[in-house]
């Protein structure tokens, strides 16, 4: 799988849900059929990885299970694989039971919202997978995350966990980490945008920033839109994310986020070049 340390080599992760509940997508691909004709689309559309969820993790969302999660994420691994083996597949879980069938069964990337806070055994898995690992900063749960997250320095705040977890990630044997800074994960509007408009900040790690701002509610709230329009919106934070450092955006819409890339490479190069 490609690496994204650097500017001009950004990827787009494409988000597949096969969950009844999420915020935007809920229900669109639940069944195992459209699932994987959805995932093959975004491989199509450019999408470097496609990333699937079995366990919603919209604010207030509930928990279904390891056994629950796991049969609706397997069967789609396997359609997926099955027809392009070529495809690579992350998988959007905290749970190491999950993981670690996933990766048995060729995903090769976990994609863990609770920084192993939640299955701390789950660090151990992705240890021993020797996959890569997407450490996302989280306040809370998702049944509580949004329940007047509050911080002094929300950018400090979330430098020094990124900086604390690597360390402890680096002690298990996992190096190849990909950093979150978790928008919408138990932030306030105001949160998000510190952490957007600083995201150069944590390039200072030295490893690879994940943005998922896709349709979120600081799009839509901001705007005062339903997630269904929030389409403009989520190209605009994108582009802000590439100009700071961003190397792989998680979205829905993997054709437009290629378009950005494209575009932000192309402004790249003519400031590398002036006439």
């Amino acid at each position: 799988m490609k690496s994204f340390h650097n500017k001009a080599n950004v990827g787009v992760l494409g988000i597949l849900n096969v969950t009844p509940d999420s915020f935007f997508d809920g229900g669109q691909s639940f069944s195992v059929e459209k699932a994987i004709a959805k995932g093959l689309e975004l491989k199509d559309e450019g999408a470097e990885i496609i990333d699937i969820g079995g366990q919603s993790s919209r604010p207030g969302a509930s928990s279904v299970g390891a056994k629950k999660e796991w049969s609706r994420i397997e069967p789609v691994i396997e359609g997926i694989l099955e027809i392009d083996p070529s495809a690579h597949i992350s998988i959007d879980t905290y749970r190491s039971e999950v993981a670690y069938k996933a990766i048995n069964a060729g995903a090769v990337m976990i994609n863990d919202i609770s920084s192993g806070s939640l299955d701390p055994e789950l660090l151990n898995v992705v240890a021993e997978g020797y996959v890569p690992y997407v450490l996302m900063h989280m306040s809370g749960q998702p049944d509580n995350m949004q329940n007047n997250p509050k911080y002094v320095d929300v950018v400090s705040e979330v430098y020094d966990f990124f900086l604390k977890k690597t360390e402890e990630l680096l002690g298990l044997g996992i190096e190849d980490v990909i950093l979150d800074p978790g928008f919408g994960f138990g932030k306030r509007i105001e949160d998000n945008y510190a952490l957007l408009s600083n995201l150069e900040k944590f390039t200072e790690l030295g490893h690879p920033i994940l943005v998922g701002t896709s349709r979120k509610s600081m799009i839509y709230k901001a705007l005062n839109i339903e997630p269904s329009d929030a389409l403009n919106g989520t190209t605009v934070t994108h582009t802000w994310a590439l100009e700071r450092g961003a190397s792989l955006l998680r979205c829905h819409d993997v054709k437009e986020a290629r378009q950005v890339i494209a575009l932000h490479r192309h402004l790249c190069k003519s400031k590398m070049n002036p006439k």
